[in-house]
């Protein structure tokens, strides 16, 4: 099958079309590039530090996307509406990592599933959608006796806060102790009074130098501590689970899936 990669200039797009192309099922079909990047028109193999492959690097996008069979996407909320739409058109499979969403994007992301294949996930790590697995778990077995807080660090240009892993994170303690994440979610702690209420998921953001993803949950008793982490070292783990999802996404019909649906 032929994969294509959105964004191609960003790191973790490069990593993506470096692993396809040493894949032995999956073909790199395609690099986008925004639209008047200098790299447009470039040979995307030697750009990838590879022998020439005779695929250029486009910023078309309803070219780039029929010329695949899937697209992996890890932009931003504005592009990937963008390349959603025009999976659904031309009926292709997305793998998206993007985060940052708004509500009103959310729906209209989820909407064009209903005509192809989209597979979204904050995290594509194999380990990262197991800690969402043993965090709903814990959360249901400790119950409201110990205080959940959610700490992640990520490099230094990371935009989005908390991260996207973060708050999937928090939505699986939440689901799993049986409250609304948004009714109890604290974001900041800054001021006075601000004692722990009941229920509260605390997130604590870092953000400095090179670092690929590190979160934490802890879950906080009297007397003893629980904690749960993930720490990612390169990005590869993402790569190869975008590639596995575009795999697994070939046997599917239409519709909204995650990572857990894959892993499953």
């Amino acid at each position: 099958m032929k994969i294509g990669v959105t964004a191609i200039r960003g790191k973790m797009s490069r990593t993506i079309a470096t692993l396809i192309l040493q894949d032995p099922i999956a073909e790199l079909g395609g690099g986008l590039a925004r639209v008047g990047s200098n790299v447009v028109g470039d040979d995307l193999g030697e750009f990838l530090g590879f022998g020439k492959n005779n695929i250029e690097i486009t910023d078309n996008i309803d070219n780039f996307t029929k010329s695949c069979d899937a697209i992996i996407d890890f932009s931003t909320p504005a592009l990937s509406l963008e390349i959603a739409k025009k999976c659904a058109e031309h009926n292709k499979i997305l793998v998206c990592g993007t985060t940052g969403f708004d509500e009103n994007e959310k729906q209209q992301f989820a909407k064009y599933a209903q005509n192809c294949v989209i597979i979204w996930s904050s995290n594509m790590s194999v380990g990262v959608n197991l800690l969402f697995n043993l965090v709903e778990k814990v959360a249901s077995t400790l119950h409201d006796d110990f205080d959940i807080e959610i700490v992640e660090m990520h490099h230094k240009n990371k935009v989005d806060s908390p991260s996207g892993t973060a708050l999937s994170l928090g939505a699986a303690a939440a689901k799993g102790r049986g409250i609304d994440l948004e009714e109890n979610a604290r974001m900041h702690r800054v001021g006075k009074d601000l004692s722990r209420e009941k229920n509260e998921i605390g997130f604590a953001v870092l953000r400095g130098g090179d670092v690929v993803g590190d979160h934490s949950v802890i879950f906080a008793g009297q007397g003893e501590r629980v904690e749960l982490t993930h720490k990612a070292s390169n990005r590869d783990i993402f790569a190869k689970g975008a590639i596995r999802a575009a795999i697994w996404g070939t046997a599917k019909k239409a519709g909204f899936y995650s990572m857990r649906d894959v892993l499953s």
